[in-house]
């Protein structure tokens, strides 16, 4: 697959079907990944793939933190405390442009639920990943950790499959390290969904814009 339609193909997807992804793609897709560049070569990022019965922990005790109305308590802030223009507005087409897919009114507030809580279960996918990065480490690894992620996520679609990375799944990193006898060193960085995408589900039939090249380049001669 060329790799122009690899990056232009790559899209989250939030159903899954029922079919297992082997161990060996798993193991090629995270043998590519590893080639993203990083600053002295730090190689920073460190992965857990998740299956089965630990996955299946994980989703219940994410979901039930959240029906219990936890305080989320995430390693670090992935979004502003405070939305302003142009992302204000780019937020809100995200998320209309998603629940109109799934059909989903406005004032639904179960169904919004509902919707949402599908995070916390991979949306279905057989593969979890969840990428982690030592504390001890400055913001140039977040950077290089997120050049590792985008390459994981092409990787992923040169074999066939597709994924979604979502910072949901890091909303409780205390829980997901206790579960997976993880040293508190070691910050949470976000999750991903992996597997075959249901290509008959709505919710995989819209697609967010992009912003054309001139909206975001300065040109300097």
């Amino acid at each position: 697959m060329d790799v122009l339609e690899v990056m232009r193909g790559r899209h989250s997807t939030r159903a899954f079907l029922d079919r297992p992804v082997a161990r060996d793609t798993i193991e090629s897709i995270l043998d590519v990944a590893r080639w993203a560049p990083s600053g002295v070569n730090a190689q920073p990022w460190q992965v857990a793939v998740v299956t089965g019965a630990i996955k299946e922990r994980l989703s219940v005790a994410l979901l039930a933190a959240r029906v219990q109305r936890e305080p989320e308590r995430p390693d670090y802030s992935y979004y502003p405390k405070e939305w302003i223009e142009p992302y204000k507005g780019r937020r809100k087409a995200s998320g209309l442009a998603l629940y109109a897919a799934l059909q989903i009114a406005k004032d639904d507030a179960d169904a919004r639920l509902k919707a949402w809580n599908n995070n916390y279960r991979f949306f279905g996918a057989p593969v979890g990943l969840l990428f982690f990065l030592d504390r001890a480490l400055s913001q140039g690894s977040w950077v290089d950790m997120g050049m590792f992620i985008e390459n994981v996520m092409l990787a992923a679609r040169a074999h066939g499959l597709d994924t979604c990375p979502q910072a949901s799944l890091a909303e409780y990193p205390d829980l997901v390290r206790n579960i997976l006898g993880m040293n508190e060193s070691r910050a949470l960085v976000c999750g991903m969904a992996l597997g075959h995408a249901d290509p008959s589900h709505p919710v995989n039939q819209y697609r967010t814009a992009r912003e054309p090249v001139s909206a975001f380049t300065s040109w300097y001669d």
